[in-house]
C-alpha cells in the first residue's frame, strides 16, 4: 500500500506540488484571518456551579461584579484632598457618560472602607462594562483605556478583563519571540544535519505548509464552532516541531536509497514503505493524544485539541504527498548547495554514511544489551527519583502571579492585597435565590460564621433574589478561599430557597475539579488509542504496553522537574518568575496529551526499523544494534531540532509559557536519550521474541488489517519469523 502511494505521488507530482501553491496561497490570504475571529477565554465549564451562578446572577439581578479595577493613588494629597480627588472625580463623571460603561463604583460615593488604602494615598474604582462577551469586554477595554487616567495622579488597570487582555498579548509576544530565536537556530543546525542547503530547507517548507494548512483547517472549524485562539499557539508548536521531524525521517530514508543505488522513483517507493509508514502511524498517534483533550468541557482545551489535530494531520500529509512529490523532482539534487563539514564521515560517492551495523549507535546497543538488567534497573531508578516530586504536586487556578512582575493587572492586584484592608478584588459571589428577606438575612449571618471568612454584606437585591460577596484571607487561587467555597457550599439552603456559589475562587475551584474528574478517562482514552495503533503498525500486543509503560516514565520525570521548579521554586530568580506553591492544572493536561503524543513518535520510528529488520533476520539482538544505528543519530537530531523550537517558550515572560517549554524540553531529551538509547534496547533484549508476540486471533487480525506492505510488493522484505502471530 505505502509503496503504491509513492509511486502514485511519483506520477502526480506536478499536480500535488501545484495543490501545495494552492493551499499556501490560501493559507497566507483567508487562512491567517483567522487571528481575528477566535476567541478569548473559554476556561469556564458551562454545566459547573459557578457558570451557573454567573448565568442566574446576570438573569435575575442585571450584570454584576467588576470587569476593570482602576487604582489612583499618589506620593503626596490624601484622596480626600483637592489635588487628587477633583481628578479623579472628573474622570469618573466622564466614564459615567461613556456608553461602553453600566456603572463606575468609588468611595466618593459609598465610603465603602475596602475601596479606601490604610494610608489614604489611593484608592480604586469598580468599572462595568455593558458588554457581555469577554471578546467584546476586550474591545472596549481597549477603547476605554485612555480615559481610566486621572491627571495628576498615578493610574493603574487591573480586574479580569485586563489581566485577561494583558495575557494574551503577552502570549503573543512570547510565542512570536519564540519563533524568531528558533527559526534562524533551526536553519543551521538542519544544514549542520543534512550537510546541504536544498536538504536542509524541505523541513522548513513542509513547516510553513503545515502551518498555513492548520490556520486553514481552524478557520473553517470556526465557522461551525467557537474556537480560542489557545488554538494558534498550539498550531505553530506542534505544526512546526512535527513537520520538522517527519522532513527529517522521510528525506534521510530517501537519501539512503539513493545511496543503496537505487533510481529516484524506486527510492521513493521504499521510503513511503518504511518511513512514510513511519509517519502515518507517528500523525495518527500524536493526532489521537491531541484528541483526548476533547473530553473536556472547557473551550480553550477543545480548542488547543483542535488546533494539534490539524496542525499535526496537515504536517502528516504534507509529508506524505508534497514532500515525496518534491523529492521526485528533485532526485539527487537533494544534495545540492552542499556545505563542506570537515567531521562528516563520507561513504562513496560523497554521501554521509547515514549507518552501518558497527557505528557508535550500535556499539551503544550491544553494550545495553550485553547487560540488560544492569542498564533497565540504572535507568529506571534514576527516572523515578526524577519524578517523585509528583507525589507533592498541588494544583491551583490561573493567577495573576503567571504575569511578569512589572504587568499593571499584577501590580494592582498586589498593592490591593498589601494596602487596602479586606484585601480582595475577587470576591467569593453567593446567590440566594427564592428567599424572603428575613430568610436572606439569617443566611447572610450563617455565611458570617463560617470559618475563613473575613467579611459579607448585600451586594445586590431584587424580588426574591440576593447576591452576597464574601471575602476571605489570600489570593483567591489559595487554599484558603477554595476551603470557603466548599464550606459555603456546604451549607443548607434556606427552606424553598436555591443557594449557588460562584465568583473567582468558585470558577477556579471548579476548574481544578472538573480537570482532575475527567484526567483519568482523557489518559484511559488516549492509552487505548494508541495500543490500538501500535498494534496495527507492528502487529504485537507487547510493543504497544511497553511503549505507554515508557512513555509515562518519560513523562513522569518532565513533571517532576517542573513541579521541582515551578512549584517549589527553585531556579525562580534564574528564570525569572514567581513561584506560586500550585500548578495550573491545564499547563499538565496539555502538556501529557502532547508528551504522549511526541514520545511514542519515537518509539514508531525506532521499532518500525527494528521490525523491518527483524522480518529480514530473525535475530533479535542484531535487529536492535541495527536499527539503533541507523535511526539513533536521526532520532537525537529529530529531539534536538524540536528542543529548538520549544526552547524560545523558556524565555517567555508569562510563568505558564516557561512551565510548558522548560517541561516540554526535559521530556524530549530524556526520551531521546536514556528511553530509547537505553530502556527500549534493554528490554527489548530482556523480552527476545516475546516483543512480537500476539495470540493467534489477533495475529490474523495485524495480517489483515495492520499497516504494512503486502506480501506481494516487491518492496517489502519477506519475513522469516512469524514470531507467535500464526
Amino acid at each position: 500500500m505505502f509503496a503504491w502511494w509513492g509511486q502514485m505521488v511519483v506520477r502526480l507530482r506536478w499536480s500535488v506540488l501545484a495543490a501545495a501553491l494552492v493551499l499556501v496561497a490560501v493559507g497566507s490570504t483567508w487562512g491567517v484571518g483567522v487571528f481575528g475571529q477566535l476567541t478569548g477565554g473559554g476556561f469556564d465549564d458551562p454545566a459547573s456551579e459557578s457558570s451557573r451562578a454567573a448565568e442566574r446572577v446576570t438573569r435575575e439581578l442585571g450584570p454584576q461584579g467588576a470587569d476593570l479595577v482602576v487604582l489612583w493613588s499618589s506620593d503626596g494629597p490624601t484622596v480626600d484632598q483637592p489635588a487628587f480627588r477633583d481628578p479623579v472625580a472628573a474622570t469618573v463623571a466622564g466614564l459615567r457618560q461613556r456608553p461602553e460603561i453600566t456603572s463606575v463604583t468609588t468611595w466618593y460615593e459609598t465610603q465603602a472602607p475596602a475601596l479606601l488604602s490604610t494610608d489614604r494615598r489611593a484608592t480604586y474604582a469598580l468599572v462595568q462594562l455593558r458588554a457581555a462577551d469577554k471578546d467584546d469586554k476586550a474591545a472596549a477595554y481597549e477603547e476605554l483605556r485612555p480615559a481610566l487616567a486621572a491627571p495628576g495622579v498615578r493610574t493603574e488597570v487591573g480586574g479580569a478583563t485586563a489581566a485577561l487582555q494583558e495575557s494574551n498579548a503577552q502570549t503573543t509576544e512570547d510565542i512570536t519571540r519564540a519563533e524568531l530565536l528558533s527559526m534562524p537556530v533551526l536553519l543551521v543546525l538542519l544544514v549542520l544535519i543534512f550537510g546541504g542547503l536544498v536538504a536542509a530547507s524541505t523541513p522548513l517548507l513542509i513547516g510553513g505548509l503545515a502551518i498555513l494548512g492548520a490556520f486553514v483547517a481552524v478557520r473553517l472549524v470556526n465557522m461551525v464552532t467557537d474556537v480560542s485562539v489557545f488554538a494558534i499557539n498550539v498550531i505553530t508548536l506542534i505544526g512546526l516541531g512535527m513537520a520538522v521531524d517527519y522532513a527529517l525521517f522521510v528525506v534521510s530514508r530517501f537519501r539512503e536509497e539513493l545511496a543503496a543505488g537505487h533510481d529516484t522513483p524506486a527510492a521513493i517507493r521504499r521510503t513511503m514503505a518504511t518511513a512514510g509508514r513511519t509517519v502515518l502511524v507517528s500523525g495518527l498517534t500524536i493526532a489521537t493524544a491531541m484528541a483526548s483533550l476533547l473530553i473536556f468541557p472547557q473551550a480553550f482545551l477543545r480548542s488547543m485539541a483542535l488546533g494539534g489535530m490539524a496542525a499535526v494531520l496537515v504536517a502528516m500529509l504534507a509529508a506524505l504527498t508534497v514532500l515525496p512529490a518534491l523529492l521526485a523532482v528533485l532526485g539527487h539534487r537533494i544534495d545540492a548547495l552542499r556545505v563542506p563539514l570537515p567531521w562528516r564521515r563520507r561513504a562513496r560517492g560523497g554521501r554521509p554514511a547515514e549507518g552501518a551495523a558497527g557505528g557508535a549507535w550500535a556499539r551503544i546497543a550491544h553494550s545495553v544489551m550485553r547487560r540488560p538488567v544492569r542498564y533497565l534497573v540504572g535507568v529506571t531508578v534514576l527516572l523515578l527519583l526524577l519524578a517523585t516530586p509528583i507525589l507533592r504536586m498541588e494544583f491551583g487556578g490561573f493567577d495573576d502571579r503567571v504575569l511578569p512582575a512589572s504587568a499593571e493587572p499584577r501590580v494592582v492586584s498586589e498593592r490591593i492585597a498589601a494596602e487596602f484592608p479586606g484585601g480582595t478584588i475577587a470576591p467569593i459571589d453567593v446567590l440566594v435565590s427564592g428567599a424572603s428577606p428575613e430568610q436572606a438575612q439569617s443566611f447572610v449571618d450563617r455565611v458570617a460564621a463560617v470559618p475563613g471568612v473575613t467579611g459579607v454584606q448585600v451586594a445586590a437585591n431584587r424580588g426574591a433574589s440576593t447576591l452576597l460577596t464574601v471575602t476571605y484571607p489570600g489570593e483567591p487561587t489559595g487554599d484558603p478561599a477554595h476551603d470557603v467555597v466548599r464550606a459555603l457550599r456546604a451549607l443548607p439552603a434556606p427552606d424553598g430557597a436555591e443557594v449557588l456559589v460562584g465568583g473567582r475562587p468558585g470558577v477556579d475551584l471548579d476548574l481544578i475539579d472538573g480537570l482532575a474528574d475527567r484526567l483519568p478517562w482523557m489518559a484511559l482514552l488516549m492509552a487505548a488509542a494508541i495500543l490500538v495503533l501500535l498494534f496495527l503498525a507492528f502487529g504485537s500486543v507487547v510493543l504497544p504496553v511497553k511503549a505507554v509503560l515508557m512513555n509515562l516514565v518519560s513523562i513522569g520525570a518532565s513533571f517532576g522537574v517542573v513541579v521541582w521548579i515551578f512549584q517549589d521554586g527553585h531556579f525562580a530568580d534564574l528564570l525569572g518568575f514567581t513561584p506560586t506553591g500550585f500548578i495550573e492544572p491545564s499547563n499538565p493536561i496539555l502538556m501529557l496529551a502532547v508528551l504522549f503524543g511526541l514520545a511514542t513518535d519515537y518509539e514508531v520510528f525506532l521499532l518500525s526499523r527494528v521490525r523491518e529488520e527483524w522480518d529480514r533476520t530473525g535475530d533479535n539482538t542484531a535487529s536492535v544494534a541495527v536499527a539503533l544505528q541507523r535511526t539513533g543519530r536521526i532520532i537525537t537530531a529529530a529531539a534536538l531540532l524540536l528542543v529548538i523550537v520549544v526552547a524560545g517558550f523558556a524565555t517567555g515572560e508569562m510563568a505558564y509559557i516557561k512551565l510548558i517549554g522548560i517541561g516540554m524540553i526535559v521530556a524530549i531529551v530524556v526520551d531521546a536519550t536514556l528511553v530509547r538509547a537505553l530502556l527500549v534496547p534493554a528490554t527489548m533484549r530482556l523480552l527476545g521474541r516475546w516483543n512480537w508476540w500476539a495470540p493467534g486471533p489477533l495475529g490474523r487480525v495485524y495480517r489483515r488489517f495492520g499497516l504494512h506492505e503486502s506480501e506481494g510488493d516487491p518492496v517489502a522484505p519477506e519475513p522469516r519469523h512469524p514470531a507467535f502471530t500464526k
